[in-house]
């Protein structure tokens, strides 16, 4: 038996309310309000400004040393996996994104 696959499937487990047609009557004409939810702990303050003073502030960050399996590239000076590893001239390893 040959089947139409551009004609519209309709099952029966789909009732009137899914259709597009139904949706936009059921929401009618009416403005809607935009709901924003807010952090409680999302304000004015937890924003920093540029050319504010942070004197004060103090920054803990935890620095890994250089791994065994790590290089520090000597054009971007960012540390990279070995494999990364382009050429290496005078002592100094370059990665394949300064060699490339």
């Amino acid at each position: 038996m040959a089947t139409d696959y551009d004609a519209p499937r309709k099952t029966e487990e789909e009732s009137p309310a899914e259709s597009l047609e139904a949706l936009q009557a059921s929401r009618g004409t009416g403005a809607q309000t935009a709901v924003i939810d807010v952090d409680e702990n999302d304000t004015a303050e937890g924003i920093d400004l540029p050319g504010a003073d942070l004197s004060g502030e103090e920054l803990t960050v935890i620095v890994v040393p250089e791994q065994s399996d790590e290089f520090t590239c000597g054009s971007c000076f960012l540390v990279r996996h070995r494999s990364q590893v382009a050429v290496e001239k005078n002592g100094l390893k370059f990665c394949k994104d300064c060699e490339g």
